[in-house]
């Protein structure tokens, strides 16, 4: 779903959650200036892999170009990385600069990050150098423990879902249906600089969801806000968005509901047919996933919540590539196998990588991917589908009343093959006319079939500019928002 206008989401910001991180100190101990300064972050961390961020500060002359070095005293192994060409001999980890962010003047600082594996322990590393010359030289730095762990959420109330033919189904084999709610918020506050959460995240505020008697809530998140990229405060990045996330999910799950993942907003410059912005970075909705940034994304979230079968990932937002491709069938290749698609001027991540990086994080997780058409056209995803070595691929619609895919006969022609093959969720169902006759009648239509559906979307937002399920977060229904409440309640006694 697309946003309304900023200045109707700047009412409330979340409280912010820290986490520790690994951090090498930058301030010098004889008061010099030294050559260059570096800070070193565990930003996440779980059995076998971690994710880390270090940012450097050139105090030298001007650089043209940069190459930064350190070992890893633990076994430690870089498996991929961005913002720098990664590579590892032995314990030596090198990261050197991509071609657009090569320069390094006096004072200037870059940050890279990467995704590791780790086994035993995870000790931080002591040495950094710039071009051969060691970083904060006047320092001898105590270093910090290895950071304990983080264990996921171990599920909690939730129950860990699984797919068995065309139904999620829990641990027992009992059909369960997601019905529930979208919780916006995460996709836009921190690439904003506003904060994490739109609005309180809290017991009271999940309880008055579980109120609703919802079972699941769709939590959109941005990647460049999870990686921890130098363009977002890192008040709102990294380590810190990464924790309040995991809370939330952690507090989503004590109370019953199915937390569903989703790669709401993604990097890459897209100025062709239905852009949502000319920003080359996660400020709106693009037509497909980067390759850059969205399978680093993808494998640490999964690392992060792989132990965790109660959540469930949806892979990307609302896919759009039909809108700059020359046919249809161009956009379903670029959908499945990204790479260089026709009208879109940077590398995609289809949504074969995207799987192939959960399943490679060893996550085996309930997974939804969305069709063309902002996820509202399914009519070749059966032809397109991935591979999923796991089996737990589901089928994603979006639908509201202005979209093309609105009636029971596209519906009947489209989505109800897919559904007789795999499981279908209505990630986002909604109208913009303040009332609720169409989710009615889309409610219904996957009621009789057994299929699931999320309403957009839990914010207190005007519901003509982006349809909102309430006026406050109490959950108090707006007009719109008494349809799916009152249904909620009669399908979910």
């Amino acid at each position: 779903m697309r946003h309304p206008p900023r200045s109707v989401l700047l009412a409330v910001t979340g409280a912010v959650a820290l986490v520790g991180a690994a951090l090498v100190p930058v301030v010098s101990a004889s008061g010099a200036t030294p050559a260059c300064t570096v800070e070193y972050a565990v930003t996440s961390q779980w059995d076998t892999g971690f994710q880390g961020s270090v940012t450097i500060t050139n105090h030298m002359a001007a650089l043209s170009s940069w190459s930064m070095s350190f070992d890893f005293a633990g076994g430690q192994k870089v498996t991929q990385g961005w913002n720098a060409k990664w590579s590892q001999s032995g314990t030596t980890v090198t990261a050197a600069n991509e071609s657009w962010n090569g320069s390094l003047a006096t004072g200037a600082g870059v940050t890279a990050g990467f995704l590791g594996s780790w086994s035993g322990s995870n000790p931080v590393p002591t040495a950094f150098r710039l071009n051969g010359t060691t970083c904060n030289v006047d320092a001898q730095p105590t270093p910090t423990p290895t950071p304990t762990p983080t264990e996921p959420p171990t599920g909690g109330a939730a129950p860990a879902l699984h797919v068995s033919g065309t139904r999620l189904v829990d641990a027992g084999g009992t059909a369960h249906r997601l019905l529930g709610v979208n919780r916006s918020g995460g996709e836009f506050m921190c690439v904003q600089g506003y904060g994490i959460w739109d609005g309180p995240v809290d017991d009271a505020a999940v309880k008055a969801i579980a109120d609703w008697k919802a079972d699941a809530v769709r939590i959109p998140l941005n990647e460049e806000c999870w990686l921890g990229l130098s363009d977002v405060k890192p008040e709102y990045a990294g380590a810190n968005y990464i924790n309040a996330v995991k809370e939330l999910v952690a507090r989503v799950e004590s109370y019953g509901l199915t937390p569903v993942l989703d790669l709401h907003w993604s990097y890459g410059q897209y100025t062709g047919n239905s852009a949502g912005c000319s920003d080359v970075h996660a400020t709106c909705q693009k037509p497909m996933p980067d390759a850059q940034y969205s399978p680093s994304f993808w494998a640490s979230v999964a690392g992060t919540f792989k132990d965790d079968p109660a959540a469930v990932f949806d892979l990307f937002n609302e896919p759009y590539p039909d809108r700059a491709t020359p046919t249809t069938t161009q956009a379903w290749q670029c959908w499945r196998d990204g790479g260089t698609c026709p009208g879109i001027g940077y590398q995609v991540a289809g949504m074969q990588a995207l799987v192939d990086s959960v399943r490679g994080a060893g996550a085996r997780n309930v997974i939804m991917i969305g069709g063309l058409a902002y996820a509202n056209d399914l009519s070749q995803w059966l032809t397109y589908r991935p591979t999923d070595p796991a089996g737990n691929l589901v089928a994603a619609y979006h639908g509201y009343n202005f979209n093309s895919c609105a009636s029971e006969s596209c519906w009947n022609s489209t989505l109800a093959p897919v559904a007789a093959q795999v499981p279908l969720v209505a990630g986002e169902i909604g109208e913009n006319t303040c009332s609720h006759a169409f989710v009615d009648q889309a409610m219904k239509w996957f009621d009789d079939r057994g299929l699931s559906y999320l309403g957009w979307t839990w914010n207190t937002w005007d519901c003509s500019s982006g349809p909102s399920l309430i006026s406050d977060y109490s959950g108090t229904p707006t007009a719109y928002g008494v349809g799916l409440r009152d249904h909620l309640r009669a399908v979910n006694p």
